[in-house]
Formats: structure tokens, sequence, C-alpha cells
């Protein structure tokens, strides 16, 4: 298989379903290696074992992406198994949603660490073995929650606009060393999470859902996209841009 990102080898984050699944899927049909880091094992082994069956290349590494040492040993792992990095999706992220009165502390600092913090810890990692590989490229996926407000969402809120900030101070940091870094400012997604909400809270899926100028959920298959094209060759003048992905929402 060959395609935009063949041979490239590529880490994502939250690769077990959702964007992160559909990018890796995607980024493998391209020719990518792609080495898939998640909290749930049999979800991660399955879903790289589907990838090779599919006749392209995919690895597993068991990741808590809120921990350093286990995304340190995620992106040593792809760069021992396959001897480089050439870029990574820092996809992961979620958690408790709430008011900044009703948000607990311990709610704020678990969302921070999954939203932000597991960024950071990406970053740490994968520059400096981008670099080393010759350079490459990062996606890091925001929100619209970066660029705008939400009454029901502080501590989302506040570690997607982090992540859109590190992103801009990452690509100027790297801008001289052959790396770029981006992120998407990805609106309603038809994700699991966003199926969830809909199954146990109507009401308001349908408040966001009313809100989208297309009238629609994004697809996964559409973020993915967009994302190949970012990591590959055909978008070396683009970096520390914040790309919406969102249907008009924010336009």
């Amino acid at each position: 298989m060959s395609g935009r990102l063949d041979s490239k080898v590529l880490v994502v984050t939250g690769g077990t379903q959702g964007m992160g699944l559909a990018f890796a899927q995607r980024a493998a049909k391209e020719g990518a290696h792609v080495v898939i880091g998640a909290r749930d094992k049999d979800r991660g082994e399955e879903a790289a074992a589907q990838i090779r069956s599919a006749g392209s290349s995919a690895l597993f590494v068991p990741t808590d992406v809120t921990v350093e040492e286990e995304m340190a040993r995620l992106v040593g792992t792809a760069v021992s198994e396959f001897g480089r990095l050439d870029g990574a999706f820092n996809n992961a992220g979620g958690g408790p949603m709430a008011s900044v009165r009703a948000t607990e502390s311990e709610d704020w600092h678990l969302s921070l660490a999954l939203n932000l913090t597991s960024v950071f810890y990406g970053l740490k990692y994968e520059l400096p073995a981008i670099i080393a590989s010759g350079g490459g490229a990062i996606v890091n996926n925001a929100s619209v929650s970066g660029v705008k407000g939400d009454g029901t969402q502080a501590a989302y809120n506040a570690a997607k606009h982090g992540v859109i900030g590190l992103t801009r101070s990452a690509a100027h940091d790297v801008a001289r060393s052959g790396v770029r870094v981006n992120a998407l400012v990805t609106g309603l997604i038809d994700t699991p999470l966003w199926q969830g909400v809909v199954n146990q809270a109507p009401e308001i899926a349908e408040r966001y859902l009313s809100a989208q100028p297309t009238g629609r959920a994004g697809t996964s298959d559409e973020v993915a996209a967009l994302t190949t094209f970012l990591l590959s060759d055909e978008a070396t003048f683009i970096s520390g841009a914040s790309i919406a992905i969102d249907g008009a929402l924010t336009a």
C-alpha cells in the first residue's frame, strides 16, 4: 500500500475509537507505520490487528497519556520498532464537563491532565524524535472549545485553549528544525463519545445539533482526511495554525 504517508512512522493517541481510530486506519492505508497509544489493551490490540489484517502496518502500545513515562515509552517504542518517527496525532481527550461553579477540583485537574498535559507530554518526546529523524509534523486535536466559550465546559474550555497556545509555542520553537506543529479546531464530530450524549441526554444533543450551520455532525473520516493532509509532505508551509473543521460553526 502506498500514498501520501508512504513509509512514514506515525504515533496516534486515543487511536482505538472515533477520530483516532479513523486516522490510524486512513494513515495505514496510505502507507504509514502506525503506532497506536491508548489505555484499553483489548481494544487497542484489536484495532492494530484489523489494520494488519488489511495488509497495512500497525502496532499497539498500552498508554495512559496522562503519565509522562508512558508517553515517553510510546514514542520510544515507535523509534525502536521502526527506526524513526515522522509525525504524530495527539488526539486523546475528553473528561468531565461542568460550569465553573459546578466543577470539582478533582475534575478540573483530571480534564487538564487528559486534554492539555497529555499534549505537552507528547510534544516533549515527539519533537526530539522527529528532529532526529530529519523532520516531520505533528497535529494536536483541540476543539471549537479552544476558540469560543461554553458555560458548561469550564475545564475542557481552558484545556483546549491551552492546546492551541501550546501548539503555537511549539511551532515557533521548532520552525527551523524541519518540524511543523498544527492544531485542529474540531467541531461536533460523530464519535462514540457523541453517541453517548445522544443516547443519555437527547435534549443536550439536540441543543448542540441545532447550533450546527450545516445541520449535521462531522464524521471521523473527515477529520482523518484533514489530519492526513497536515501530516503529509503536501502541507510543508503550514505550521502554528489552528485549522477549523467544524461545519462553519466558528466562521
